[in-house]
C-alpha cells in the first residue's frame, strides 16, 4: 500500500468531503440569524455572541494547526466534526444569550480545528506525486463544490421552512434539527474517506503525539516568522481585515435587511431558502470561472476584480430600497465573493510550504475570525444607532480598500512569469 493516495483520488476526496462539510450548512446559513433573534436577542447582542466566536478561533488557530502540521490533519478533522456536533446542538436548545454565546465558542472551537487541515491534505498529497504543482482549478472546483452544496442545503432549508411540520414551534427549528443530523454524517466521512500516511512510522499513539506537541511550537514559530518576513504573505494575509466588513453584511445583515422589508423574521426565513440557494448556485459558477479566468489573467488580477467587486456589492446591498434590489444585489456579492475565494488561497499557498501549509492558511484565518469579532459588534451597533443600510454600505465601502494589498501578490506573480519565461528549455 502506497502512503499516499493518487492525486485523482485525493481529489475526490477532497471535493465530497467540501460537500459533506458544507451542505449542513447550506441548511442553516439563511435562518441562523433569523433564529438567534426569533429567541430574543437584539441584532448587537446576536453579533456580540457570535463575536466569541472569532475570539475562540484567534485563540486556538495556530496550535491548532501546528498541531495538524507535526501530528496530522485527519486527527484534527475528526475532532473538529465532533465538536461541530456538540455546538450545533447547543444552538438549538439555547433560550438567553450565555447559552448562544456558549454555542458561539463551540462553533470558534470547530472552526479552528477544522480550518485548514482537509486543504492542505489534499495539497500535500498531490505535492507528493507532483512537487510543485499548482492547485487552483481544483480550488476553484472545491468552491464550486461549496457552493452547490450550500444552494442545495438552502433549498432543502427554504422547503422545510414552508412546511413546517411542528405546529407547536418554530417554523425555523426543522432546518436546525436537520443541520445538527447532518453534522453526524460529516463525522462519518472524514473516518472513512481521509487516509494520511504516519509521519513516523515505528512510534506509537502516544509517541507521536507527545512528538508532535513538542514539534508544534516550532512550526508555529516558523509560520509567524514566515510572515514577519514574507511581504507578499503579509498583505495576502491583511486582506482578510477587509473583505470581512463585507462578510458580515451579506451573511448576518441580509436576512435581517430582508425581514425589515418583507415584515418578519418567518417570512423571510421561508425566502431565504430560494435566495440563498441562488446564491450559492452563482458562488459556484463564479468560483468555477474564476478558475478559467486565473488562466487568462492571472490569479491575482482575478483576485483583486473580485475583491473590489464584493465590496461594491453589498454597498448596492445598503442602497437598495426593496426586497427585489436586496436580493439581487446580495446574488451578485455572493458570486464574487464565490470567485475572489479560490484566488486569495492559491495565492497563500504559492508562499507557504508542506511543513507549514496548515499554518500559514490558519493565520489567514485567525486574522477574518478575529476581525469578524472586532467588526461585528459595532456594525451591529452602528445600524441599531442609525439604519441597517448605513451599516451596509460603511462596511461595503471599507472592504473595497483591501484590494490594494493584492498589489505585491500581482508584482511576484509578474516575476513569476518572467523568471519561467526566462528559462531556457532543456
Amino acid at each position: 500500500m502506497t502512503d499516499h493516495f493518487s492525486p485523482t483520488v485525493a481529489r475526490r476526496a477532497f471535493l465530497a468531503l467540501t460537500f459533506t462539510r458544507w451542505f449542513p450548512v447550506g441548511l442553516v446559513v439563511g435562518v441562523i440569524t433569523l433564529w438567534v433573534v426569533e429567541n430574543g436577542l437584539t441584532i448587537s447582542q446576536a453579533l456580540t455572541a457570535f463575536a466569541l466566536q472569532g475570539i475562540v478561533v484567534f485563540l486556538l488557530e495556530l496550535p491548532t494547526s501546528g498541531f495538524a502540521d507535526a501530528f496530522g490533519r485527519r486527527p484534527l478533522l475528526v475532532a473538529a466534526a465532533s465538536v461541530n456536533i456538540v455546538g450545533s446542538t447547543v444552538m438549538i436548545l439555547a433560550d438567553s444569550f450565555w447559552g448562544f454565546v456558549l454555542a458561539a465558542g463551540l462553533q470558534g472551537v470547530f472552526r479552528a480545528l477544522d480550518s485548514g487541515p482537509l486543504e492542505a491534505w489534499y495539497v500535500d498529497t498531490v505535492h507528493a506525486t507532483e512537487p510543485g504543482a499548482d492547485v487552483d482549478r481544483t480550488l476553484a472546483a472545491a468552491g464550486t463544490m461549496l457552493g452547490a452544496s450550500m444552494a442545495t442545503g438552502a433549498v432543502l432549508s427554504g422547503g422545510l421552512v414552508a412546511w413546517n411540520p411542528f405546529g407547536f414551534a418554530s417554523a425555523l427549528l426543522l432546518p436546525m434539527l436537520a443541520w445538527t443530523s447532518l453534522n453526524v454524517v460529516h463525522l462519518v466521512a472524514v473516518s472513512v474517506l481521509m487516509k494520511e500516511p504516519r509521519t513516523h512510522l515505528d512510534a506509537t499513539g502516544l509517541d507521536r503525539a507527545s512528538r508532535s506537541v513538542k514539534e508544534a511550537p516550532g512550526v508555529i514559530r516558523e509560520g509567524l516568522a514566515l510572515l514577519g518576513r514574507n511581504r507578499v504573505l503579509r498583505c495576502i494575509v491583511l486582506v482578510e481585515v477587509f473583505w470581512t466588513a463585507a462578510l458580515v453584511i451579506f451573511e448576518t445583515f441580509q436576512p435581517i435587511r430582508l425581514a425589515e422589508l418583507v415584515g418578519g423574521e418567518e417570512q423571510a426565513g421561508a425566502l431565504m431558502g430560494p435566495v440563498a440557494a441562488a446564491g450559492w448556485g452563482i458562488f459556484a459558477a463564479c468560483s468555477a470561472l474564476a478558475g478559467l479566468a486565473s488562466r487568462r489573467w492571472g490569479v491575482a488580477r482575478t483576485a483583486i476584480a473580485a475583491r473590489v467587486l464584493n465590496g461594491l456589492g453589498v454597498v448596492a446591498m445598503g442602497l437598495a430600497v426593496g426586497p427585489v434590489g436586496l436580493i439581487a444585489a446580495f446574488l451578485f456579492t455572493n458570486g464574487m465573493h464565490g470567485a475572489a475565494g479560490p484566488m486569495h488561497q492559491s495565492l497563500m499557498h504559492r508562499e507557504a510550504s508542506a511543513r507549514n501549509r496548515a499554518t500559514v492558511l490558519s493565520m489567514g484565518s485567525m486574522v477574518f475570525f478575529l476581525t469578524f469579532s472586532a467588526l461585528g459588534p459595532p456594525l451591529g451597533l452602528l445600524a441599531e444607532a442609525t439604519t441597517t443600510p448605513v451599516a451596509m454600505v460603511t462596511a461595503g465601502a471599507f472592504s473595497v480598500l483591501g484590494a490594494l494589498l493584492y498589489l505585491p501578490a500581482l508584482r511576484a506573480e509578474r516575476s513569476r512569469a518572467q523568471e519561467s519565461v526566462d528559462v531556457p528549455a532543456s
